[in-house]
């Protein structure tokens, strides 16, 4: 019994370490900022990459959950009592609160996630990383902050193009199936819009941007060995960044809604 209370107290003592460190490195970014030219250049870079890169998994993403969402729905309530556009109110608030910006980030958390992690964590183990520091570089800075703030303006434009591509899906399988017009829908969504839920899908897309920009460039920031371990701190990035994402989603919607 004292061994298993010894192996819970040292699992969190290192949750509580991993954590301290990780404070440690968002500090350490802006603890010798580079030239704002620099940030730019890459922040653009960085944007090309996270959201240009991903829009096409997105699209695709976006279009089917909406149209499952509908014929879902649909089949749940099926009722002479129940008018149709209830159904387009149902899906177009289910894909703005919780559909694009939760599962969108989900999705992102494993291609993005992985790909940070695995691009610092490679120049950890070939000591591009030291050798950055040895010229002076701030590396956490130059490595992470541009992916960061990259991730914080392009993660929520393609949350918000998901939203839209959600409700296009629900209105094609509506009229491709038969169950209700394409006026029906938007009509139900139209009804049911509040601009409350559209600010709230955004601050989580915010959040969730940034624990997946964050949390993976510190686990590639803190590589250490060789190949192996380089996709270990991938597997991690996406993991805990997915983890983060379900746990941040429960506190929003216990403190916003």
């Amino acid at each position: 019994m004292y061994f298993a209370d010894g192996i819970i107290f040292t699992a969190d003592m290192t949750f509580f370490y991993q954590f301290g460190k990780y404070l440690l490195f968002l500090k350490g970014m802006f603890s010798k900022p580079e030239k704002l030219s620099v940030y730019i250049d890459r922040t653009i870079t960085e944007m090309n990459n996270i959201g240009v890169g991903s829009l096409a998994i997105v699209v695709i993403i976006a279009i089917f959950q909406g149209a499952v969402t509908t014929l879902q729905i649909a089949y749940q309530l099926i009722s002479p009592l129940i008018a149709k556009p209830v159904i387009g109110s149902i899906v177009s608030d289910s894909s703005m609160l919780e559909l694009a910006p939760t599962i969108t980030c989900l999705v992102l958390a494993g291609k993005v996630g992985s790909h940070i992690a695995s691009e610092i964590g490679s120049m950890k183990v070939r000591e591009q990383v030291d050798a950055l520091e040895v010229m002076g570089i701030n590396s956490s800075g130059y490595l992470a902050l541009p992916k960061i703030v990259g991730g914080l303006i392009m993660i929520p434009l393609l949350v918000v193009i998901s939203i839209f591509l959600s409700n296009l899906g629900g209105v094609i399988a509506g009229e491709a199936s038969g169950i209700l017009t394409s006026e029906e829908y938007l009509q139900g969504a139209r009804e049911s819009f509040l601009p409350y839920n559209l600010f709230f899908a955004l601050v989580k897309a915010v959040t969730y941007a940034f624990i997946i920009t964050s949390v993976s460039a510190y686990q590639g920031y803190t590589t250490e060995g060789g190949a192996l371990e380089v996709g270990a701190s991938s597997t991690r990035a996406v993991v805990y960044s997915a983890v983060a994402i379900l746990f941040s989603d429960y506190l929003l919607a216990q403190l916003m809604l």
